[in-house]
């Protein structure tokens, strides 16, 4: 039986100091394989059946974060699901929103005419709750500095107050414990901590379908999809599926075999192992004399002031990200030691 380890190193081999999941997350061998199998069959004229891979990819994200499949949809952007549930609300209706929070998250709630958009800080959200707010959307972990949103609070406070929630685990899927269960709808790119192709999206709605209509509604929305080429759809999926957009099936070729290997490692295991190199880096940024956000509990690290240094440090082979004059680094599965360690010798030259 292969060890965590073991396993990682089978499957990935970055040629650099890589420390840049929060933007994208590298692709395991696997991926790569099935990827390339997949374009050289279409090529050839012998296309193997990707859409067993959507259904598979669907699966196994279910299972990562604790829901039935059924209530799972599969597509490809996070800013298209958020659009379906701002357009779901009616006129009027208040949705409370963290301040600085990824735009495809926010702006569609902005953009639809009739909405009330409130907006408070991260910190505040649960205690800004209040009679009349409708949703709560906001992300599980923050793009820019990986501030945690405290979850549990949010979801009391907005069943005392009769508020839907809505959360993106686009920065948080694949590390964080996430028990989408517990909220009515949540939506995830693939690309960063789930280490999938970009082009991989998922929302996960009520087992009611949460009131929303499939206003982008193609083929694949169909109960029967091959029956529901032409033509108005005569019955629309029972589950999920009715949401799906089309889908961009060499990605999820790759996708299943990411989302397996995850299963794989368990989900405790690449947290812990991504939260110890954090803390690590934390504790090397103390001894250099910065301080970064604090952001206890994440896997990413952003250090105030040292956005400049993303280029020279980029030059030296380690990849990082420039975020609002912050320096964003984080860490995931295939990082080591060592990475940490690389980074804080450059920073300190």
């Amino acid at each position: 039986m292969e060890t965590f380890e073991s396993l990682v190193r089978t499957e990935f081999a970055p040629k650099n100091t890589y420390l840049n999941t929060a933007s994208t997350g590298l692709l395991p061998a696997r991926t790569v394989a099935a990827m390339h199998t997949a374009v050289e069959a279409a090529a050839a004229g012998r296309p193997t059946d990707m859409f067993s891979d959507v259904e598979a990819s669907r699966a196994c994200f279910a299972r990562l974060v604790s829901v039935p499949e059924r209530r799972v949809a599969a597509g490809a952007s996070v800013a298209v699901y958020s659009g379906l549930i701002a357009a779901s609300l009616p006129e009027g209706a208040e949705v409370l929103t963290a301040e600085g929070d990824f735009s495809s998250v926010v702006n569609p709630f902005h953009v639809r005419p009739g909405l009330k958009v409130r907006t408070v800080p991260l910190e505040g959200i649960a205690e800004s709750v209040r009679p009349g707010t409708a949703l709560i959307a906001v992300s599980a972990a923050q793009s820019a500095d990986g501030r945690v949103a405290d979850l549990p609070a949010i979801r009391d406070a907005a069943r005392e107050h009769g508020a839907r929630t809505y959360i993106d685990a686009s920065q948080a899927s694949g590390w964080l414990d996430f028990d989408a269960d517990a909220y009515d709808y949540s939506a995830s790119v693939a690309f960063k901590w789930l280490v999938c192709p970009r082009g991989v999206a998922f929302l996960v709605v009520p087992e009611d379908l949460g009131g929303l209509s499939p206003l982008f509604a193609g083929w694949v929305a169909g109960e029967r999809p091959w029956d529901a080429c032409y033509g108005p759809i005569a019955e629309l999926a029972h589950s999920a599926r009715r949401f799906d957009e089309s889908p961009a099936l060499f990605s999820y070729a790759g996708a299943r075999r990411s989302l397996e290997l995850l299963e794989e490692l368990g989900v405790d295991a690449v947290r812990a192992h991504d939260l110890a190199l954090a803390d690590r880096f934390r504790a090397g940024l103390a001894s250099l004399g910065h301080e970064p956000v604090p952001a206890p509990g994440s896997p990413i690290v952003s250090v105030p002031g040292l956005g400049s240094r993303q280029e020279g440090l980029s030059g030296a082979g380690v990849e990082v990200s420039d975020r609002a004059g912050n320096l964003r680094a984080a860490f995931h599965l295939y990082n080591t030691p060592d990475d940490v360690d690389r980074l804080l010798d450059v920073l300190s030259a």
